[in-house]
């Protein structure tokens, strides 16, 4: 007499294959409305040695992005952030030590440290939605 029941691989092997389609279907519906996966890890941007002196600060010392952001977008908003933190600035430190909420629709903060008295060293994280700009600077002042 045969067992009414299948052996336990067998229903395993069931289980995986329709595992496997219902995973198909999804990606196959999911692709046809237009959804498409967004893997965004995060990535170091090149820095050369002129644009350390040049994207505002005494020194940017490193730029990264993550969730989508761009490298270019990454050395656009440095410079931005800059200039508003010299716009925000007191009048009598050039604007060096002033502070700035955000730009270009990102939410920046800033932790300042190793603060002596001819210049600090910061670190920046601005913020829109999913995308991430960090920046670390040198500022003489």
């Amino acid at each position: 007499m045969r067992p009414l029941v299948a052996p336990p691989s067998r229903i395993l092997s069931a289980i995986a294959g329709l595992v496997v389609a219902l995973s198909l279907a999804a990606w196959a519906v999911a692709g046809a409305w237009g959804v498409q996966p967004r893997a965004h890890a995060a990535s170091t941007c090149h820095i050369s040695a002129n644009e350390g002196e040049d994207l505002g600060p005494t020194y940017v010392t490193y730029i990264g992005v993550s969730g989508g952001a761009s490298c270019a977008q990454a050395k656009k908003l440095v410079r931005s952030y800059y200039q508003c933190r010299v716009k925000h600035g007191g009048k009598f430190d050039e604007g060096k030590l002033g502070h700035c909420s955000g730009v270009e629709g990102f939410h920046c903060t800033e932790h300042r440290y190793g603060v002596i008295k001819v210049q600090y060293d910061a670190s920046v994280t601005c913020a829109r939605g999913r995308e991430t700009v960090r920046h670390n600077y040198t500022q003489f002042t």
